[in-house]
């Protein structure tokens, strides 16, 4: 009795440590405004982030919260397919993971997490891993590294 006792808390102790208690987005605006859409239904960007961090780290996510969370797929598209490669090149894009549970008030459950997707276009060695909060909002840019599609 005593081991399974154990063996409860241990997993318990586990489940607790994995999720975080402090917010650690850096780059969240609750007064963000969703980007113009284009005749393709993508954002229309007109800046591409001089901070290397954005997108690419965690902490400075792609905000994409401008919808609820169960409608963030439509932004997800939006966002991407207002991006290129550096000389014009058409991505690809693919949800590859989840991480970094964070707390937040957008959401019924009070935390939300971030969504990791794979990058890549012809020419490009090694795929770009990009996070995008679903829950808050930023201002909407490119990566860097990253072209802007040119909107008809």
């Amino acid at each position: 009795m005593k081991k399974y006792l154990f063996l409860s808390f241990v997993c318990f102790a586990l489940i607790i440590s994995c999720v975080s208690t402090r917010l650690t987005i850096k780059n969240i605006d609750d007064k963000a405004r969703m980007p113009a859409l284009s005749e393709e239904k993508t954002f229309v960007l007109t800046k591409i982030s001089s901070n290397n961090k954005y997108g690419y780290d965690p902490d400075y996510p792609v905000n994409l919260g401008f919808l609820p969370v169960q409608n963030g797929g439509v932004n997800i598209k939006r966002y991407f397919g207002a991006l290129s490669g550096p000389q014009g090149q058409k991505i690809s894009y693919e949800h590859v993971d989840s991480c970094c549970p964070f707390p937040s008030e957008k959401n019924n459950m009070g935390a939300g997490i971030l969504e990791i997707y794979e990058v890549t276009w012809e020419g490009l060695a090694t795929p770009k891993r990009i996070h995008i909060n679903l829950y808050e909002r930023g201002e909407i840019i490119a990566p860097a590294g990253f072209g802007i599609k040119q909107v008809n």
